[in-house]
């Protein structure tokens, strides 16, 4: 009883922006854990799983102290996985007429799945994770590639919004070194040319979209964002189409309500990124004599005025053909990639954690080798350094 009026107390204490912040956050988490259900359903705020999906809750891909995918080889070569999805789509960006945007390898009671998809680890170090697809609904169109993708990290994601967008598009223009170039994805949103900086490819611009999308395509549930109730379900997929949904009056409409969405967001945006350390001068410096600090800059400006370091340009580079999966999105080809903000790599070490666009890398060290294209010239650098200096560069890049 006594603790329980002391917390009333420091409750009462607190200013209500904070208590408010606070609550929203505390909701936000109980919906990023909420294990959803497919409609309909006595609760109508848990239902609209499905049909198709990947996994019922964000919790499920996003797990651990990086709130990222959880990847362990087995003795068998194979990888036991949450949070490994199977983007599909030619080098344009066309998704497959029968199976979508993603494999969704579930579904709901009474409908039949996608299939199942099998990942293994590369033959090489540095190689594609093997993608075995068994489909259970026809073939996959001719032009169709497989292209695996881990769900992020979301330490420090809320940084990431913050960012100034001109300071993305001046850093730009500016001249590189090595033959970087980088350039900006420019998305139409309301009928405004805006810049991508979320998602491997950059195809997201802010934070609402990033949830909605996450909840159509690995969830199957409908937001006003992404008002799709059957997620990613084709006209190839009639059985989907005429599956129930979850669609409410309450929630906008959808089955995800913006409201829903903003509460969510605000669980993430208070995910903190690790405390700033001061770095050992070696491993900064040699972070920034290899080339690696021209596309991850430490720093860019924030809206505020202030600076946002998350080891990002945001910018889309030609990593080459070791990291060409062959799956575009419009506008990008599928040998370019989004600079990965390094801002919670510390997170991100040990615990089945993995690196790059797919988790083929083990290491740190595998990843770099990886890197190609654009950053080819800062990848030899590395190389190039004597084993005492690589593993300060590491040590330097596992306190970021």
């Amino acid at each position: 009883m006594r603790s329980s009026l002391v917390a009333l107390v420091l409750l009462a204490a607190l200013p209500a922006a904070t208590l408010a912040d606070g609550l929203d956050r505390a909701v936000g988490k109980a919906l990023f854990d909420r294990i959803w259900v497919q409609a309909p359903s006595s609760t109508a705020a848990n239902d609209g799983l499905g049909p198709l999906f990947n996994e019922k809750s964000c919790a499920s891909c996003h797990s651990g102290k990086a709130l990222s995918a959880k990847i362990t080889p087995l003795p068998d070569g194979t990888l036991a996985q949450r949070g490994l999805v199977t983007r599909l789509a030619d080098p344009q960006g066309v998704p497959d007429p029968v199976y979508g945007r993603q494999i969704q390898p579930r579904a709901v009671s009474g409908l039949t799945s996608e299939g199942t998809v099998t990942y293994a680890l590369p033959d090489e170090p540095g190689g594609p994770l093997a993608v075995v697809f068994a489909p259970s609904r026809g073939d996959l169109a001719a032009a169709t590639r497989l292209g695996p993708r881990q769900a992020p990290s979301l330490r420090g994601i809320g940084l990431i919004e913050t960012v100034d967008e001109a300071a993305i598009l001046a850093n730009a223009a500016a001249p590189k070194p090595d033959g970087v170039s980088g350039r900006p994805r420019l998305l139409e949103i309301d009928g405004q040319s805006v810049v991508g900086r979320f998602g491997w490819k950059a195809s997201a611009a802010t934070l609402d979209q990033v949830t909605s999308d996450a909840f159509r395509l690995d969830i199957g549930m409908s937001s006003p964002l992404a008002p799709f109730p059957h997620g990613d379900c084709t006209a190839a997929q009639p059985d989907c189409l005429a599956a129930p949904d979850g669609r409410s009056p309450e929630f906008d409409g959808e089955e995800i309500s913006s409201e829903m969405i903003r509460l969510l967001n605000a669980y993430l945006a208070g995910l903190a990124a690790p405390a700033p350390v001061e770095p050992a001068p070696l491993g900064a410096a040699l972070f920034a004599s290899t080339g690696c600090a021209a596309c991850h800059v430490p720093s860019l400006k924030a809206r505020d005025g202030g600076t946002v370091a998350i080891y990002s340009d945001l910018l889309l580079h030609d990593m080459g053909a070791g990291l060409d999966d062959g799956v575009g999105e419009p506008g990008v080809a599928s040998s370019e990639w989004r600079t990965a903000p390094l801002a919670s790599l510390t997170f991100r070490t040990g615990d089945g954690r993995r690196f790059l666009h797919d988790g083929r890398a083990g290491t740190i060290d595998e990843a770099i080798r990886a890197h190609g294209g654009e950053a080819t010239a800062a990848k030899t650098r590395y190389e190039a350094l004597a084993a005492a200096d690589r593993a300060a560069l590491i040590a330097y890049l596992e306190t970021l």
